[in-house]
């Protein structure tokens, strides 16, 4: 069911969300994000994930209205031309097309190995405090068939708003599990003969050429600027490298993923 009016301040408390989404922790608290763009909360509203409310210009609204009509909850829907968007919330946006989320409940990693099939293709993240970068490892993820991807303590939330736009909403199809110590995470799937491979430029002796991802694993990419935390690197089976011209020695994080999922899905003859 929609509740549709037009509004021309955010003073309305169902509108707090929009009013601070600067304000991640806030947001986090309340278990909510925000989805941006016309693509994004286009797949919000294809996704299973509760929607609470959109803020849009009318013309967007009509677009998207059938959509809106075959979800099963109340949604909130306020309109308002994208010029008076850009002064309610202080930042120029290309379309003006916002919602609210909410974020899903954690689901254990247990049950992503009981309801997937094998051969288990993992991937976790250590360190990256960058949204952009983990929004564009959850992409990576997501293209490459990644069965789930492990967030570290020390990594941002991939349902911060920036990681959710880098992602293009492909967060809300790929169980991402926030783990409160990824070395012991990893550890655990070791103990289920889940090979963990450190994506690791510095990495002696073993190439990705040379790397076997076609059984069970689980693929390990840290932040550029310190790769893998070295208590992440010794709970993982073995580091392997991407060969690359001097005097480049390291990829962006995304452009890793794609190259080391790729490799995943080519060696299971699935490329």
């Amino acid at each position: 069911m929609l509740h549709v009016r037009s509004v021309d301040s955010l003073e309305l408390p169902e509108l707090e969300p929009y009013r601070t989404m600067k304000r991640s922790l806030e947001q986090r608290q309340q278990g909510i994000f925000v989805a941006e763009g016309e693509k994004v909360v286009r797949r919000l509203l294809e996704s299973s994930l509760s929607v609470l409310s959109l803020l849009l210009p009318e013309k967007w609204f009509r677009d998207l209205e059938p959509l809106l009509n075959s979800r099963p909850e109340k949604i909130d829907v306020f309109l308002a031309e994208k010029h008076r968007l850009e002064q309610l919330t202080g930042y120029s946006m290309y379309q003006g097309v916002l919602a609210i989320g909410k974020v899903p409940d954690p689901i254990a990693l247990s049950t992503i190995l009981k309801n997937r099939p094998r051969p288990y293709l993992l991937a976790a993240v250590d360190s990256l405090s960058s949204a952009e970068n983990l929004g564009a490892v959850v992409r990576n993820c997501a293209a490459f068939g990644v069965q789930a991807l492990l967030v570290g303590e020390t990594s941002s939330s991939p349902y911060l708003r920036r990681a959710v736009r880098s992602s293009m909403g492909t967060i809300f199809q790929l169980p991402a599990i926030e783990v409160a110590n990824l070395a012991q995470a990893l550890q655990q799937l070791k103990s289920r003969d889940i090979h963990v491979i450190a994506a690791h430029p510095h990495a002696e002796g073993k190439t990705l050429a040379q790397a076997d991802l076609a059984g069970d694993c689980c693929v390990v990419f840290g932040s550029e600027g310190y790769g893998i935390s070295t208590t992440v690197l010794d709970a993982c089976t073995t580091a392997v490298a991407v060969p690359m011209a001097h005097p480049v020695d390291s990829l962006n994080v995304g452009s890793a993923a794609a190259v080391f999922l790729y490799e995943a899905l080519r060696q299971r003859g699935k490329m």
